[in-house]
C-alpha cells in the first residue's frame, strides 16, 4: 500500500508575511546572472526612494498631530539682565515630552564648533520618528559669558552650559512651533481670562491665514471685534478649530 503523506499547515510568522514583496523580487534578480547589475541597482534605488517618501510622510503626520495637541506654555522665570520673563527648558520639556513621545518622536541634542568662533557654540538637534526619518535643526549661541550690557557675568564653563541650555530651549520652540505667554500660571492650562500676548496674536493671525479662513468670520464666531480681543482661555480652542478647518480644506482639494 503506497505511503500517504499528510499535509501539515504551519502558520507563517508575521515578520515574514509582512516582508515587502519587492525584497523577494530583488533576491531573485540578484540570483539570476542573466539580469544586468545596473538594472538591479535601479530597482534598489527606486525601493529606497519609495521607503524614504513613506518615512517622511509618517514623520510629517506625527509632527502635525503632536503640534495640534501642544498648547501655549507659560513663562515661569525672570531674566534679570533683560527684565523679561521666559519659559524655562524644564517647563517646556514637562509640557511637550508626553505629547511628542506619544507620537513616536524623539529629539537628540548635541553640540558642534560654531562658524562664529570659539566664543560661540552650535547646538544641534536630530528629531527622529520611530519610522526612521529624521530632520536636523541647529542654532549658534554665544558662550562668551557676557551679560546684556556687555559685562562679564559668568565663567566660560558656566557660559557654555548656559548657551547649550538656551539653545535646547530655542530649538524645541522652533521645531514644534511653540508659543509662550505671561499667564501667572493659569493661561497655559486654558483657564486664563487675560489678553493675548503680541506673540500669541501674531501666531493666531498666521494660523487663520494658513488655514485659509476669513478673519471677519473668525471674529464673528467668537463674538469679538478684532483678533487681539480673543480671551486667552479660548486660544487653544480657536487654534484646534483652525487646524480642523485646514484639514477639511486640504481634503476637499
Amino acid at each position: 500500500m503506497p505511503n500517504q503523506l499528510a499535509e501539515i499547515s504551519m502558520p507563517v510568522p508575521a515578520e515574514i508575511s509582512q516582508v515587502d514583496p519587492t525584497l523577494h523580487l530583488l533576491e531573485r534578480m540578484v540570483r539570476d546572472p542573466s539580469i544586468p547589475l545596473d538594472r538591479v541597482e535601479r530597482i534598489i534605488a527606486m525601493t529606497d526612494a519609495r521607503a524614504l517618501v513613506a518615512a517622511k510622510r509618517d514623520f510629517t503626520s506625527a509632527m502635525a498631530l503632536a503640534q495640534e495637541e501642544m498648547r501655549t506654555i507659560g513663562r515661569d522665570a525672570n531674566n534679570t539682565q533683560t527684565r523679561s520673563r521666559y519659559a524655562t527648558l524644564a517647563a517646556i520639556d514637562q509640557a511637550i515630552r508626553p505629547i511628542y513621545s506619544k507620537h513616536g518622536l524623539f529629539p537628540s541634542f548635541n553640540t558642534e564648533p560654531s562658524p562664529n568662533g570659539e566664543l560661540w557654540v552650535k547646538v544641534t538637534c536630530e528629531l527622529t520618528h520611530r519610522g526612521g526619518y529624521s530632520r536636523t535643526y541647529a542654532i549658534d549661541m554665544p558662550a562668551d559669558g557676557k551679560g546684556a550690557k556687555g559685562g562679564d557675568v559668568m565663567t566660560r564653563t558656566h557660559a557654555t552650559g548656559s548657551a547649550v541650555s538656551y539653545g535646547r530651549r530655542y530649538l524645541l520652540q522652533l521645531m514644534f512651533n511653540l508659543s509662550t505667554a505671561d499667564d501667572d500660571g493659569v493661561a497655559a492650562n486654558g483657564n486664563g481670562n487675560g489678553h493675548l500676548s503680541d506673540e500669541q496674536i501674531d501666531d493666531l493671525r498666521s494660523a487663520i491665514v494658513d488655514a485659509g479662513a476669513d478673519i471677519g468670520r473668525f471674529c464673528k464666531v467668537y463674538g469679538i471685534q478684532r483678533v487681539e480681543d480673543l480671551p486667552a482661555r479660548k486660544l487653544a480652542d480657536a487654534k484646534a478649530k483652525l487646524a480642523a478647518f485646514r484639514r477639511r480644506q486640504e481634503a476637499a482639494q
